[in-house]
């Protein structure tokens, strides 16, 4: 998948990766952008795993070890993605709610917008248009609701189970499904959010 974010904070390097783990990491990768090249050339339902794994020099049982199911060959960043919604949560700039920092961040990696680089606009249109990913995608989004919930929690200093904060969780990873119908998607989780907002500012203000 490609990267839409560029990190700049600064701290210590991190541990030198061993070589084995390098190589495993350039296999993986170049299984991925194999498939991506593939994928957005002829489309995702045209293109078989063996064609996959020729392209990226690699055998299919290689190929399976990285990604075990076809739809993973399009989401290889899953782990970084759940850190940098962590992130939109815990790092959002002060004064800002919680369910504006989740709106932009919906907005900024789950929707192309119209300053995009084309990659990131072909990916987006890839997984829109096909429903496999479109479902592959959302279960992959859905798979961090509880972490997303626990974020929450500890930013509004509510407890761990209130269920009002895996309710936002939820809904803020599903609005952006709900939204590709709409002719104008970025209108649409605009005012999805708008509502969560609401509702979640006159909840907290009962708790409180």
């Amino acid at each position: 998948m490609p990267s839409t974010t560029t990190d700049t904070a600064t701290g210590p390097s991190p541990a030198p990766v061993g070589r084995r783990a390098r190589k495993k990491a350039a296999t993986r990768q170049a299984i991925a952008d194999a498939a991506l090249h593939l994928f957005l050339e002829r489309g995702y339902d045209e293109v078989g795993i063996r064609e996959i794994a020729d392209a990226a020099d690699v055998s299919t049982t290689t190929l399976f070890k990285h990604f075990p199911v076809k739809e993973a060959l399009v989401f290889d960043e899953d782990s970084d993605q759940e850190t940098r919604l962590l992130a939109a949560v815990r790092e959002r700039p002060k004064g800002q709610s919680i369910p504006a920092a989740l709106r932009e961040h919906a907005l900024t990696t789950r929707l192309a917008a119209a300053d995009s680089d084309a990659g990131f606009t072909a990916f987006t249109n890839l997984v829109a248009s096909t429903p496999a990913l479109r479902d592959y995608a959302q279960n992959m989004w859905l798979r961090h609701t509880a972490a997303l919930a626990q974020a929450i929690a500890e930013e509004s200093g509510l407890a761990a189970g209130d269920p009002i904060c895996a309710a936002l969780a939820h809904f803020a990873l599903e609005t952006p499904r709900a939204a590709y119908a709409h002719d104008n998607p970025r209108k649409a989780i605009t005012r999805a959010f708008d509502l969560l907002e609401h509702g979640w500012s006159a909840l907290t203000q009962i708790k409180a």
